[in-house]
């Protein structure tokens, strides 16, 4: 009887340290979407003021076409982008877009003096360190969630009930991971 007993304390400890598991597995996974959340918002904020932008610098560089296209083709592709990966190869070509519309302005004296602009400037690199903080925080959340997944005896669990690592977001290279000067003082 008391041999049954110990089976049966045994079984209950692994059962309720399996459910410990299997709850902190869900609540990371929560903060990851809720933290990707966050990303997205700070994102939508940057793409809503890059129109702004354009047609201010068109004001000023009407010829240079190509480069506005690009800009804006960036944008649309990165609105569309599904996924952290497909997301992060979208922002990488939109800054490099972003980039070049500034390398333009700066040529215009005009343009690097009108309050309009200076504001989207100002506002540009507000949201550019917004991104910033909330990349730090998603890929936070996807280093605890991906160690708990990866480590032993958890990753028993998460394997059993189909928990996936998530993808860090992070940019190509070195150079790219600095927030983009945009002063033009």
């Amino acid at each position: 009887m008391s041999t049954l007993l110990i089976i049966l304390a045994i079984g209950l400890a692994i059962a309720f340290y399996a459910i410990g598991i299997y709850n902190r597995l869900v609540k990371l996974k929560t903060t990851v979407s809720e933290a990707w959340s966050g990303i997205d918002v700070q994102l939508k904020k940057r793409y809503d003021l890059i129109p702004n932008l354009i047609e201010t610098v068109k004001g000023y560089a009407s010829h240079e076409r190509e480069t506005f296209e690009s800009v804006t083709k960036a944008r649309a592709a990165a609105l569309a982008a599904k996924g952290v990966e497909n997301q992060q190869a979208a922002e990488n070509t939109l800054s490099r877009a972003i980039t070049g519309l500034f390398a333009i302005a700066e040529q215009y004296p005009e343009l690097k003096s009108n309050t309009n602009f200076l504001q989207m400037q100002q506002d540009l690199s507000a949201i550019e360190q917004d991104i910033e903080r909330s990349r730090r925080y998603y890929n936070g959340s996807v280093r605890d969630q991906n160690i708990l997944i990866d480590s032993f005896p958890s990753n028993l669990v998460a394997n059993a009930f189909g928990f996936q690592k998530s993808a860090f977001f992070e940019l190509e290279n070195e150079g790219e991971r600095a927030v983009p000067k945009v002063s033009f003082k």
